[in-house]
């Protein structure tokens, strides 16, 4: 495409300048403080004195098991929802992909306060539990990690959908049906067939949904408030409510780093899968 090496830099460096200059340096120096006890002195003080507060270990414990449990689950139902999607006719197919991409055209301020309609205390799930006599009064399902888990699975469920409908498009058609016919069980079928040809798929969902299930706002914000405390909404306290921001670049820290791992970890389960 290019004559030399040199043409394709000279084109990238705009770009990468720009990125450079409006992002990476911003939050490099922001991050910095994360390892800055004092002005000028080098330390790792500031994660000792986070992870030494048992309501910090909480947060993050509760932040790491939500983003786990949001993945997880959005694979075992991205992966049934993207074989039937594969599976449909042409014409059916598109509508029902358009039906899994049109939520990610909704404000996620808006979905999320659909779900105050669904989960308050004269919501529609209330209401059905009381008409139903399963309670005599209304149950409290706002403000919980329940609340918090539903909200983040259907605020980023497509993105999983949309990645392994990608990865299964690329499966030759006559594979499973081989597979059948050479008397493998459908069970044997997925995690010897479908899930090694799909892992390339799952790793990009899979992060996806990981990295945005940790670093979401809204969602937790609303759904869980105060009682249940995320790092991300601990973060916002720390700037905006104790203005401790040496605090706030710890919690951005270990962010970083925990989205990071996410997608090291998945690249090498699937790489031993491989």
């Amino acid at each position: 495409m290019f004559l030399n090496r040199s043409e394709g830099f000279a084109l990238a460096l705009p770009a990468a300048l720009f990125t450079c200059l409006v992002f990476l340096v911003p939050v490099g120096i922001l991050l910095s403080a994360a390892f800055q006890a004092e002005p000028g002195v080098w330390s790792l003080q500031g994660y000792v004195d986070f992870f030494s507060q048992p309501l910090n270990q909480s947060v993050f414990l509760r932040t790491l098991k939500l983003g786990v449990l949001v993945a997880g689950t959005s694979a075992v139902i991205g992966y049934a929802a993207a074989f039937c999607i594969v599976n449909l006719p042409a014409s059916s197919r598109g509508r029902i992909f358009g039906l899994v991409v049109l939520p990610l055209m909704i404000s996620p301020v808006a979905r999320t306060y659909a779900w105050i309609v669904i989960l308050g205390r004269t919501g529609i799930v209330n209401d059905v539990i009381v008409g139903l006599g399963l309670s005599e009064t209304p149950i409290r399902l706002l403000f919980t990690e329940t609340a918090v888990f539903i909200g983040l699975l259907q605020l980023f469920l497509p993105l999983m959908i949309i990645s392994l409908v990608s990865a299964m498009e690329n499966i030759p058609q006559d594979v499973v049906p081989a597979a059948r016919v050479l008397g493998a069980s459908w069970f044997q079928v997925f995690f010897r067939v479908i899930l090694p040809l799909t892992k390339e798929g799952l790793v990009i969902g899979g992060t996806l949904v990981f990295t945005g299930a940790l670093t979401a706002y809204i969602t937790p914000a609303i759904l869980g408030g105060s009682k249940v405390l995320m790092l991300e909404t601990l973060l916002y306290q720390k700037v905006n409510v104790s203005n401790d921001f040496v605090s706030a670049s710890v919690i951005a820290m270990i962010l970083i780093v925990m989205c990071f791992s996410a997608n090291l970890v998945l690249k090498r389960i699937a790489s031993v899968r491989s």
